[in-house]
Parts: C-alpha cells; structure tokens; sequence
C-alpha cells in the first residue's frame, strides 16, 4: 500500500463515552470505510485500549494512536484538548481519568435533580463508561419526556437552559502536563468552535504541541485558515471526523483524515 493510499481518521467517539458504537465496531467500521489509521478519542476515558481492542486492530491491518479529548477550562471558557500517544495505563493518566468520572458524576445528579423538580424523573442512567448530558438526553427521549435528543438540549440540557448545570473543570495547563507527564502530545480541538480565532491564539500561548486542522465538518477555508496558524506557529497537524455514530447521523466516520506522514510526525515526533 503507498503513503498516498493511506487515510486515518484521528476524532473519533465509541460507547465508552459519548458515541454509540463500541471501540471494535469503530475499527470494522474503519475497515469498512477504508481507513488504514485510527484514533478513538473518547471524552475524558481511554477504557476503549483495551487488549482485545489493540488484537482486534492487528487483526484488521489497522494502525491505532492512542487518543483522548480532556474538556479542560480557560478564563470560564471550555477547551477540549486531543492527547496523542500517551500510555493508557499510566499512572497520571488514571488519576485524570477518574478526577473527570467523579466531576462528571456530581454535575449529572444535579441535572437530574433540577430535572425531577419540573416532573421529569430519571433514575437509570448508565454505570459504565462516561456519563454525560447526551445520556440524560436519551433518557429523556425514552420515556417520553421529549421528542428527540436535540429538543432536550434545547429546552432543558443546552448551555444556559433551565436545567443546565456548569461543569467543574480543570484547567488548559494541568491538563497540558498531565499528557507530557506520560510521553503525549496536546493537540487543541476543533477550533472553529472556540469563541474567537484571538481566543485560539490565546490558548495556544500554552505549551500545546498541535492543532486540530482537518474536521469533519469543516469547509477548505476554514482547513487553510487552521493550516496558516499552526504553520506560523511550528505545530503539529491533526484532523478527524469527530464521528458519534446514530447520535449526529450527519458526520461519517473517515469523514475528515490525515495522511500517512502526518499521522507517523504524531506517532513518532
């Protein structure tokens, strides 16, 4: 297979958060879109590296980077952070990992509360993996309580809606070290999200080693504008779909990639 062939999607989400196919259904899925390279960047967990999904990637012929996306915070301001190539079983890692179960956990109970107050009663919400709003949402769907997931975002769950609850969060620097602890490297996420282009500048005054510049949903201006800034400032490139599977049928995993020599500075730098 040449270099040119060669295509690996770097944002993607499995079951072990926010996404609704488990780790070995993304790398099928992978080997059925034609991907030779993968990273399952799951919201604040790396539960999906687990043995059987590191055989079953072998097995498949697929090339995996250990990823993650840590939501972190600057000046009131959510940042997710992409960590490249960190080990899963570190120490460091683990401990982050669980800080981020435990903050998740508190601010859920609190939705649910405020949820309960206006009659809406939930009470099974997953034990496994990472639990968030899209899993309240869902709940809420089942049992009648709105008509889809988008309707409980933005009538209750959405940012400044009645049942909205602001998440503990950890800040760009600590979580920054915690990925440089162990070997990784902190790309920023999406930055077409954040709230400004000077706020992206902002941030990457932190010690940040890349930029996320390919995304699923991105048009080839915002590509070049991301590709300019991460040039200019010596950094390294990454990109992916940010696939959740049924829970936004509109992004396709492989949607959005890298090539092999970007993936292998990311692997190897």
């Amino acid at each position: 297979m040449s270099s040119e062939s060669f295509r690996a999607d770097l944002h993607c989400h499995s079951s072990c958060s926010d996404g609704t196919d488990s780790p070995l259904e993304l790398l099928h899925l992978a080997k059925k879109k034609g991907l030779q390279g993968i990273s399952v960047t799951d919201h604040d967990t790396l539960a999906a590296y687990t043995e059987e999904f590191f055989v079953e990637a072998k097995k498949l012929g697929l090339e995996v980077l250990v990823g993650v996306e840590f939501s972190a915070d600057h000046r009131g301001h959510s940042v997710h952070i992409l960590g490249y190539g960190m080990d899963p079983k570190a120490e460091s890692m683990q401990k982050l990992q669980e800080h981020h179960k435990r903050r998740r956990e508190k601010r859920n109970q609190a939705i649910v509360d405020k949820l309960e107050k206006k009659g809406f009663l939930i009470e099974d919400l997953p034990t496994e993996g990472v639990v968030g709003r899209p899993h309240i949402a869902q709940k809420m769907v089942e049992k009648g309580f709105v008509k889809n997931i988008r309707e409980a975002f933005h009538q209750y769950l959405g940012d400044g809606k009645s049942c909205y609850v602001v998440l503990d969060m950890v800040s760009v620097p600590d979580t920054i070290e915690a990925i440089h602890q162990v070997g990784g490297k902190a790309f920023v996420a999406h930055p077409h999200l954040q709230i400004s282009a000077n706020f992206v500048k902002e941030v990457l005054k932190f010690p940040f080693d890349g930029l996320e510049c390919y995304y699923g949903n991105f048009f080839p201006h915002h590509e070049k504008r991301w590709l300019q800034l991460a040039e200019s400032k010596k950094l390294l490139i990454s990109g992916g779909s940010d696939y959740h599977g049924s829970i936004k049928p509109n992004i396709e995993l492989g949607s959005s990639w890298v090539d092999k020599a970007t993936f292998d500075r990311i692997k190897s730098s």
